[in-house]
């Protein structure tokens, strides 16, 4: 059965998302991070409503993503000795000078795919905020993974801020550049320490300890508006 507060959400995404947590092992609960909840914090910008679309459910204006260990692996600096030139293989999965393997997490190109073409996510903004160790390396993964349809990962991101900083800086930067309010951003990072960061300032945060996943990115949107929060995997 399906509880009562997903009747004002899409019916179709709402399966998704419950059959999710059905195959992770998972019962719902009311103690389930499941119903979107907006959370009293005085670090919230306040905005205009969120969009909306006609089917009814809340769409984030902006979508941010990590990059190491949350949209590939390993992390740039663990090929340190090896690096760039990556090289493309037929699996989709990228070989540095060395012969390691840099490889997509999860849903990460399905995800990625479905930001650029799909209508739902017309004039959303799709942002990267990392703090790599090898800004250059990722560049060129960046433009060499392929994620469907012809497109690379780059092909989707509207704006980068790839530098070492506070990731509230890379947030705040965000909201002057675009000109989105904070509450209306959703971030995905794969560091508990940068979401706990993130939340702070009244970003909704996923929690995303390996990477963008199916369920990860269901579950967030399903919670999506909720400012200040740490959305995590179910347990």
């Amino acid at each position: 059965k399906i509880p009562p507060q997903y009747t004002d959400m899409s019916m179709s995404r709402s399966l998704i998302a419950f059959s999710a947590l059905l195959v992770e092992g998972s019962s719902f609960s009311p103690s389930n991070p499941w119903r979107p909840r907006r959370t009293e914090n005085p670090c919230v910008l306040m905005s205009a409503p969120v969009a909306e679309t006609i089917t009814g459910e809340h769409l984030p204006k902006a979508v941010v993503f990590d990059l190491d260990g949350c949209l590939w692996c390993p992390d740039m600096y663990m090929l340190w000795g090896g690096g760039a030139p990556f090289k493309k293989q037929a699996d989709g999965t990228l070989f540095d000078c060395r012969g390691s393997i840099v490889k997509m997490l999860g849903a990460v190109p399905e995800v990625l795919l479905e930001l650029k073409t799909t209508d739902r996510w017309k004039g959303t903004t799709v942002a990267i905020a990392s703090c790599t160790d090898e800004p250059s390396w990722a560049q060129e993964c960046l433009r060499k993974f392929d994620i469907g349809d012809g497109y690379c990962i780059k092909d989707v991101m509207h704006h980068e801020e790839i530098y070492t900083a506070n990731k509230q800086k890379h947030l705040r930067n965000l909201a002057e550049i675009t000109g989105i309010a904070l509450d209306e951003m959703i971030f995905f990072d794969n560091e508990m320490g940068n979401c706990k960061s993130v939340a702070k300032i009244g970003v909704t945060v996923a929690y995303v300890p390996k990477g963008v996943t199916a369920q990860m990115w269901e579950l967030a949107l399903a919670e999506f508006p909720a400012p200040g929060k740490i959305i995590r995997p179910p347990s």
